[in-house]
């Protein structure tokens, strides 16, 4: 007797949607091809989301929840916090790769309710920091948060490839001690 799984199913359907977007983008991905690498009939996306469109923002809010889950900030560690979060994407190629479609093919993210909250509330952890005299307070709390992501994820960018100028094992070293230096007091 077979039992049903509905959040196991969706669980698959997520992951072979990530794959899929990351490769393909969301114009490129094909609901049936999705399905087969969820091991799910077609139809049975179209149970959980109208349509790729849907799936495909729903596969982003779902990274940003986790993420923010997995990896959460300590504004008193933020050199600790790129690091993580440059361990993260080292990790999770596919991720950054999904998240470069997603700006292309939807430009702004930041109107996404998942972002707003997420970067809200790591401005006010910075700007708390900045308060308690933990962090350097001369450059303003989200220009602060968005050099720290920048500088986390600067080895995961498209682009000229200045990862052969510098070695994997010393890559998140590098992201450590810039933003050491960027948010000391």
């Amino acid at each position: 007797m077979r039992t049903r799984d509905p959040e196991g199913k969706k669980q698959q359907l997520f992951d072979a949607a990530l794959a899929e977007f990351a490769e393909f983008g969301v114009a490129g991905a094909r609901v049936d091809r999705l399905a087969r690498r969820a091991g799910i009939s077609p139809g049975l996306v179209y149970s959980f989301y109208k349509g790729k469109a849907e799936l495909f923002d729903a596969v982003f809010d779902h990274i940003v929840e986790l993420t923010v889950a997995t990896v959460p900030i300590d504004p008193d560690r933020l050199p600790d916090y790129a690091g993580d979060l440059h361990d993260a994407g080292a990790a999770h190629p596919e991720v950054l790769r999904f998240l470069v479609w997603y700006h292309l093919e939807r430009g702004e993210v930041a109107q996404r309710a998942a972002v707003t909250t997420a970067m809200a509330e790591k401005v006010e952890a910075i700007a708390g920091a900045q308060r308690r005299g933990t962090v350097n307070p001369a450059v303003p709390a989200e220009q602060l948060l968005a050099l720290v992501l920048a500088i986390a994820n600067m080895w995961h960018q498209p682009g000229e490839d200045l990862r052969r100028l510098v070695p994997e094992p010393r890559r998140r070293a590098v992201v450590t001690e810039a933003v050491a230096r960027l948010v000391s007091p």
